[in-house]
C-alpha cells in the first residue's frame, strides 16, 4: 500500500507544483479606465475592447484586471497601487484621461512597472527621462493633432481664432499645442476659455468669445461634454467655423451634439473612418479588423476611437511579449523590465490608428499617418480630403 500512496503523494506534489508554475507565469494586465464619470464615453468603449484582447501570447495565458477609476485621479491613482502591490501586474493599461494619467507616472516609476496610457497629452511621455521611462501611449499626441488643425484652418481662410477648453492638462495641454500652431501659419488667438468636465453651462464663456467675434472656434475637450460649448455657440448664433479634438470621435458626442455639431472638423486616428481610407492605405485592414469585431459584438455604430486606443495597446503587446518571455519569467521584476524595453523597440508596428516606430526619446512613435480630417455629415463622421 506504501508504494501506490508514495506516487500518489508525488504526483500530487507534481501536479501543485505545475500549477503554481502555470499561476506564476501568466502575464497580469492590470487596467484602470473611467467606465463611470464624465469621461465614461471614453471608459466603455475600452472596457468593452478588453474582451476583444488576446488570452494568449508567446504560450503565456494573459490575465486581464479590470477597475473603474470613475474618472477620479485619486481613484486611479489608488487603482494603480492596488494592481501593482496586491494583484502584482507586468503591465498597466490606462487610464482613460490625461490628469490620471500624470498623476500616476511617478508610482509606475519607482515600481518599474510599464505603462500604456490611453490618454492624448505628450506631457504622460515628455521628457523622456525618469518615470516617464516606463510610460508609453497610444492615443496621438495633441502636438500632432494640434498641427493638422492649424493647418485646416490656414487652408480655409482663417485669421483669427477663439479657444475652449478643460481646465485640467487636457485643455492645458491642448491650450499650449495650438497657441504654438497657430503663430506658426499667422492666425491670431483672440480669446481664451476654459470650462470643467462637469460643468452644465458655458453661456458667459460663449458670450465672451462670440463679442471677440473670431473666424473659428477650437473646442479643446473629450466626449459628450465637449457638445456643451457648441450647443451654446450654436444658441447664440454664431457663423463662423467650430473645431473639436480628437476627443470627441464617438457616437455620444454625435447624439448629444446633434444638429448642433454638423459641419464640426476635428482631427482623429484613421479608425475612425477606416471603411473611407484609401485601399492602399497600411491601416485600413487592422482598423477595419478592429471596428468589425468592436460593432459584431455591441452592434453597428458603437464603434469609438477611445476603445481602439486600448486595442492598441493588445496590439503593442502581442508585438512586444514574445522578447520579453525569452529573456524572464512573468511575475518577475526582470520581465517587467524586459517588457518595457521591448516596448520601446517596436519599429513599424501597424495599429488602429497609425504606424507606431518607438524609441528610447519617443513613446508614442506615430507620424502624420496617424491623423486624418474628418467632419460631421448628417450626424455622421465624414473623411476629408
Amino acid at each position: 500500500m506504501a508504494r501506490p500512496v508514495k506516487g500518489f503523494v508525488l504526483g500530487a506534489a507534481l501536479a501543485l507544483a505545475t500549477a503554481f508554475t502555470a499561476q506564476a507565469e501568466s502575464i497580469k494586465v492590470g487596467v484602470t479606465i473611467s467606465q463611470t464619470g464624465p469621461a465614461a464615453s471614453l471608459g466603455i468603449p475600452q472596457r468593452n475592447s478588453v474582451a476583444l484582447l488576446p488570452t494568449e501570447i508567446a504560450g503565456q495565458k494573459i490575465e486581464y484586471i479590470l477597475l473603474d477609476d470613475a474618472t477620479d485621479s485619486t481613484k486611479a491613482v489608488a487603482n494603480t497601487r492596488k494592481l501593482i502591490d496586491e494583484d502584482n501586474i507586468d503591465v498597466l493599461i490606462g487610464p482613460s484621461i490625461t490628469p490620471a494619467a500624470l498623476a500616476m507616472i511617478d508610482i509606475v516609476g519607482e515600481k518599474k512597472v510599464p505603462m500604456i496610457a490611453l490618454a492624448a497629452s505628450a506631457k504622460i511621455i515628455e521628457p523622456q527621462s525618469g518615470a516617464r521611462q516606463w510610460v508609453f501611449k497610444t492615443p496621438q499626441n495633441d502636438s500632432l493633432m494640434a498641427d493638422a488643425v492649424a493647418g485646416h484652418m490656414a487652408g480655409a481662410g482663417i485669421k483669427s481664432v477663439a479657444f475652449i477648453g478643460f481646465n485640467d492638462a487636457y485643455g492645458d495641454g491642448w491650450l499650449a499645442e495650438i497657441t504654438r500652431a497657430l503663430g506658426e501659419k499667422g492666425i491670431k488667438l483672440v480669446d481664451t476659455e476654459r470650462f470643467a468636465r462637469t460643468d452644465t453651462s458655458v453661456t458667459g464663456q460663449v458670450l465672451k468669445i462670440v463679442s471677440a467675434s473670431p473666424d473659428a472656434v477650437l473646442i479643446a475637450g473629450a466626449g459628450s461634454p465637449a457638445a456643451l460649448p457648441a450647443k451654446a455657440l450654436a444658441e447664440r448664433g454664431y457663423k463662423g467655423k467650430v473645431y473639436q479634438t480628437h476627443g470627441v470621435a464617438n457616437a455620444d458626442f454625435l447624439r448629444v451634439g446633434g444638429k448642433d455639431v454638423e459641419g464640426e472638423v476635428l482631427p482623429a486616428g484613421p479608425v475612425l473612418v477606416a471603411d473611407q481610407l484609401p485601399d492602399g492605405n497600411p491601416i485600413k485592414p487592422v482598423a477595419q479588423g478592429y471596428a468589425r469585431a468592436y460593432e459584431a459584438k455591441y452592434g453597428p455604430g458603437s464603434m469609438a476611437t477611445f476603445g481602439a486606443h486600448l486595442y492598441d495597446a493588445g496590439l503593442l503587446l502581442t508585438a512586444a511579449v514574445p522578447e520579453a518571455v525569452a529573456k524572464a519569467r512573468p511575475g518577475t521584476p526582470e520581465f517587467r523590465a524586459a517588457l518595457r524595453n521591448a516596448l520601446e523597440r517596436q519599429k513599424n508596428l501597424v495599429m488602429t490608428q497609425g504606424v507606431a516606430s518607438m524609441s528610447p526619446t519617443d513613446h508614442n512613435g506615430f507620424d502624420t499617418r496617424a491623423r486624418v480630417m474628418v467632419t460631421v455629415k448628417d450626424g455622421k463622421w465624414l473623411l476629408l480630403p
